[in-house]
C-alpha cells in the first residue's frame, strides 16, 4: 500500500462574523500519495483556497479550523506550533497561489 504524503480528513473551517459563523469548508476529505498530482476544482466560493490555506495553517482569525485532521508525511499539522509550521512551509510543503493578474500577462503570447 502506498504511503500517503497528505491526508485531509473531515476538515471543517468556519469564519466567525458579527452576524454568525460562516461555514467555508464542511467535511472535506482526501488523500494524496507520494508522487501523485492532485487538483482541486470547483465553483468560485466553494472552499478551494480555504482548504489549501488550512493545509498550510494560513487561516487567520476570524477563520478557524474547528474540526478534522491534516497529516503531512505522517505529522499532524494542526497540532504543530507556529514556529514548526514556519520551518515546514516553503521547504517541505508549499502552495502556488492563483493570481490571474500575475499569471496572465498581455505582453506575452500564449502558445
Amino acid at each position: 500500500m502506498a504511503k500517503h504524503m497528505l491526508t485531509v480528513d473531515d476538515l471543517h473551517v468556519v469564519f466567525h462574523t458579527p452576524l454568525g459563523d460562516v461555514r467555508a469548508v464542511s467535511g472535506v476529505s482526501f488523500q494524496i500519495e507520494k508522487g501523485q498530482i492532485y487538483g482541486i476544482v470547483g465553483e468560485s466560493g466553494c472552499g478551494k483556497s480555504v482548504t489549501g490555506q488550512s493545509i498550510l495553517r494560513l487561516i487567520q482569525p476570524p477563520g478557524e479550523i474547528v474540526r478534522g485532521h491534516i497529516f503531512f508525511d505522517g505529522e499532524d499539522i494542526i497540532r504543530k506550533s507556529d514556529r514548526e509550521m514556519e520551518q515546514l512551509r516553503g521547504i517541505r510543503i508549499s502552495m502556488i497561489f492563483q493570481d490571474p493578474s500575475a499569471a496572465l500577462n498581455p505582453l506575452f503570447t500564449v502558445s
